[in-house]
């Protein structure tokens, strides 16, 4: 009966043991494998909002040239009368050249019957002039509405491209002819080549046409109807290609609107998670597909993980409870032995006088008294004779019959033991010596020894009160045995640990490594993308110098655009140096007013233009931070309480709190709901509470959070539905001693003049991007300058020497494997002179700035502001020339 009980238990620990990794393994990766799906989800969402950026920004790049084109009085005299065949040929020339100045596919003149008068590829085969272009939709567009907008496949070209239009008006308002735009968007696939994922751009007839993957292009993502395929063939949007259909299966709906997918033709191995952004402005969607292989591995990671932790788990109880058993064991034990070594000590003291002649008396040497003991038991007298033994003695070692008998010396039995090896290794004589010796010096001792077939004994021996030893040997093996077991056990179990932290800590390493990568290739975009919004906005200097009227609103409209681009890049480019640690603080003890008041004078204005009150409380506190970034805090609290305010004040002012003084701004806004406080500080987070606004990155507050962590400076908000918001910084005060005396203002760079330095001033520009080389000869050019060279490392190089030096350079920093200042060095070599340089850099590196100040070059950021350029160059110039 107790066998089928510990038969019943053994199964049944072995079930919850077996099912409980089961489950736990099952559960953990279930949980793994979601929460990574949705990371990875949300991390999709982002790549896929920085892609439809870029996909808007190239779009937005040429938005405003039909406006412009539509103002040219040349365009319009073209529409007025029939044209000569000269001036037909100037009208053709002039559309060639601005289409080289902006790098678009095509630029047409469309007269009011549809047909092309003018082209900028007239001189090429498949030139626009002469066609009818009334069946198009941006022509059908334009006509109707002003302007229009259509993707589609050229008819004469065969190339595809994005048409944009614009109605030329005359001066009774009547609409005569359209400007007509192609940008090619080939360039962007090839830019998205080098994702792993798949990515396309669907129409609003949710037709593919951009795709990374040729198989992809030209995809029904949905069956159209009767009435699109009529619209789509009258309009001949994608002339003879065959739209076949995106067959795919729906596995699972995240709760963030993405999808997991099976795709069946074109076919794909493995799942994929899908993601769509909406481009309203064109009507497009932009999708994204995502390997979430990851997202499994993770799963399956957590779930051997969970397995791992329920199995220790498991063990770590059967530990406790073996030891607890053991302990009980011993206890009982140990009880039971203290009872009957007192009974057995009672008796030994009572019977202890006449033992000796007691056993002198026994014919055998067995001794009653000493049989019911559990251990074996030895007497000798002072001679070192038997005198009395019991049976557990006899049968610990296995003595013959008759060996051990009264009057025989011990040492008899010492060598019998020895010849059968029970006394260890070494000279039998040397070991046999020793045990008698110890005898005879009458010490007490306790020690243990294990026996050939693994049995432990622990030997203790006392010395009679009139001469003689008595010995016992006690079968210690079991306990032994269960102390070993348990060794090997909390061995196995710190080997585990072990392998766990191990595993955690290369987890750890991972994730850094990561951070790295991402950190780097923010950086590295963000440098990329400021080289075009560079040329553009020096682009966009040289037009507005040219314009007058609604051209020069409309170009400074343009310039404001790009600033606001600017600035989303710059706030990228501070989040990759906040998260890299790149950013160098300059913490110093100032007082605050100074900075309130500017803070208070430049968005009072800001207020004003929307209806608003700013109202700030001045102050005398003393605050110890960085200057610089505190007032970057500060401002995105400002511009946030302007932008989310619909009617009402905002208020900035102070409170002391201990030793920190708290800056609060109020506003009063539709407040934001709790479950958001905590989302509204991460990247690309904007609130959507049908509140008026323009439109943001959402990274103001994912700078303030990194900033103030930076600092040690803690962030604070408290809102109220309906009532508005307080956001909040702490910082710790200082004293008014260790104000530092203001530096002086810098000298402000006088307006320029005819005499100004630039005029007829020898200047080259090094840049590797042709864009940017463009813009900067087309501005330096109206300052007067002369433009020697405007190209890239190699061409600089290779025209470079004594007879040409240039009296000031402009250099770019990165440049392929250029490197900005190697470079410069490589051509002083060759020009045998150091002419003053300009560094004009994306970077934000403090030891490059570090690096020019030591050199006393000039340095100034992408993209370029040109009055701050000008003022740049001037003072180099009567510097060098001083």
């Amino acid at each position: 009966m107790y066998w089928l009980s510990r038969h019943r238990m053994l199964l049944l620990t072995i079930a919850v043991m077996v099912g409980g990794t089961v489950l736990c393994a099952i559960a953990a990766g279930h949980f793994a494998w979601r929460r990574a799906l949705a990371a990875e989800s949300n991390q999709v969402q982002r790549q896929l909002q920085l892609y439809g950026q870029g996909l808007q920004q190239r779009i937005d790049r040429f938005g405003t040239l039909p406006q412009v084109m539509a103002l040219d009085p040349d365009l319009l005299q073209a529409l007025r009368a029939p044209l000569t065949p000269a001036a037909t040929q100037r009208l053709n020339l002039k559309l060639q050249r601005a289409n080289q100045v902006t790098r678009t596919s095509t630029l047409t003149l469309v007269g009011r019957n549809g047909v092309a008068v003018a082209a900028s590829n007239f001189d090429q085969p498949s030139t626009n002039v002469g066609e009818d272009y009334a069946y198009r939709p941006y022509y059908q567009q334009a006509l109707a509405h002003g302007r229009g907008r259509f993707y589609g496949i050229g008819m004469t070209t065969g190339v595809p491209g994005y048409f944009m239009s614009e109605a030329i008006v005359d001066g009774d308002g009547q609409r005569i002819g359209v400007i007509v735009i192609k940008i090619e968007l080939s360039a962007l696939e090839q830019e998205w080549l080098g994702s792993p994922d798949v990515v396309l751009a669907s129409d609003n007839h949710d037709v593919v046409f951009l795709a990374n993957r040729d198989e992809w292009r030209y995809r029904l993502l949905r069956p159209l109807g009767a009435d699109e395929r009529r619209e789509m063939l009258d309009a001949r949007q994608y002339a003879d290609r065959s739209l076949q259909p995106l067959r795919v299966r729906t596995e699972d709906v995240l709760a963030d609107g993405g999808r997991m997918v099976r795709l069946l033709d074109p076919a794909l191995p493995q799942a994929m998670l899908w993601q769509t952004l909406p481009l309203p402005d064109e009507d497009w969607s932009l999708h994204l597909l995502h390997d979430a292989g990851g997202a499994a591995s993770a799963g399956r990671a957590a779930a051997m993980a969970g397995a791992a932790v329920w199995l220790a788990l498991g063990f770590l109880v059967l530990f406790v409870q073996q030891r607890r058993r053991l302990s009980r064991h011993r206890q009982r034990s140990r009880s039971e032995l203290e009872t009957l070594l007192k009974q057995h000590a009672q008796e030994l003291r009572t019977a202890q006088d006449g033992l000796l002649q007691a056993a002198t008396d026994a014919d055998s040497g067995l001794s009653r008294s000493l049989e019911h003991l559990p251990q074996g038991v030895v007497i000798i007298d002072r001679e070192l004779r038997l005198v009395a033994w019991n049976s557990r003695y006899i049968e610990l070692f296995r003595f013959p019959q008759g060996l051990v008998r009264v009057g025989r010396p011990i040492e008899e039995l010492f060598r019998f033991n020895a010849r059968r090896g029970l006394l260890g290794p070494g000279p039998i004589d040397d070991a046999i010596e020793r045990r008698l010796n110890h005898l005879r010096s009458g010490r007490p001792h306790m020690r243990e020894s294990e026996k050939d077939d693994g049995t432990v004994l622990e030997i203790r021996g006392n010395p009679l009160p009139d001469g003689g030893f008595v010995t016992s040997y006690a079968d210690i093996t079991s306990y032994k045995n269960a102390a070993r077991e348990l060794r090997s056990l909390a061995d196995a179990l710190e080997h585990r640990v072990a392998e766990r932290t191990h595993d955690l800590d290369e987890a750890r390493r991972e994730a850094v490594q990561a951070n790295r990568y991402k950190t780097r290739f923010v950086a590295s975009a963000v440098h990329d993308l400021l080289q075009p919004l560079n040329a553009a906005r020096m682009f966009v200097s040289v037009l507005r110098a040219r314009l007058s009227g609604e051209a020069r609103e409309l170009s400074e409209h343009v310039d404001a655009a790009l600033a606001a681009q600017d600035a989303i890049l710059n706030s990228l480019l501070d989040i990759s140096r906040l998260e890299s640690g790149s950013l160098q603080t300059r913490v110093r003890t100032f007082a605050l007013s100074p900075l309130l008041e500017t803070l208070a004078r430049e968005f009072g204005i800001a207020a004003q233009s929307r209806g608003l009150q700013l109202h700030w409380v001045d102050t005398r506190a003393v605050v110890v931070s960085d200057e610089a970034l505190l007032r970057r805090i500060l401002q995105n609290f400002l511009s946030n309480a302007l932008r989310y305010t619909p009617r009402g004040r905002v208020l900035i002012g102070c409170r002391r709190v201990g030793d920190q003084l708290r800056i609060e701004v109020h506003d009063q806004g539709p407040g934001i709901p709790e479950s958001l406080q905590g989302e509204i500080f991460e990247e690309f987070r904007r609130l959507n509470d049908g509140v008026e606004q323009e439109r943001g990155a959402g990274l103001g507050l994912a700078i303030v959070e990194r900033i103030g962590r930076l600092l040690g400076h803690r962030i604070s908000l408290r809102s109220t539905l309906g009532k508005g918001s307080v956001f909040a910084v702490s910082v710790a005060l200082g004293h008014a001693d260790d104000v530092a005396a203001p530096a002086p203002p810098p000298m402000l760079a006088a307006e320029p003049s005819d005499d100004s330095p630039l005029r007829q001033c020898r200047v080259w520009s090094i840049d590797d991007d042709p864009r940017v080389c463009a813009a900067t000869r087309a501005l330096l050019e109206r300052w007067g300058c002369n433009v020697e060279l405007a190209d890239g490392p190699q061409g600089a190089l290779e025209i470079a020497s004594a007879l040409n030096v240039p009296q000031l350079l402009l250099l770019d920093v990165r440049m392929g494997q250029w490197h900005g200042p190697d470079l410069y060095e490589a051509l002083c070599t060759l020009w045998q002179a150091r002419p003053p340089v300009i560094l004009v850099t994306a970077e934000r590196d403090d030891a490059l700035k570090a690096h020019a100040a030591e050199q006393g070059w000039g340095m100034v950021a992408k993209p370029v502001k040109p009055p701050a350029l000008r003022a740049l160059m001037t003072q180099m110039l009567l510097r060098h020339r001083g």
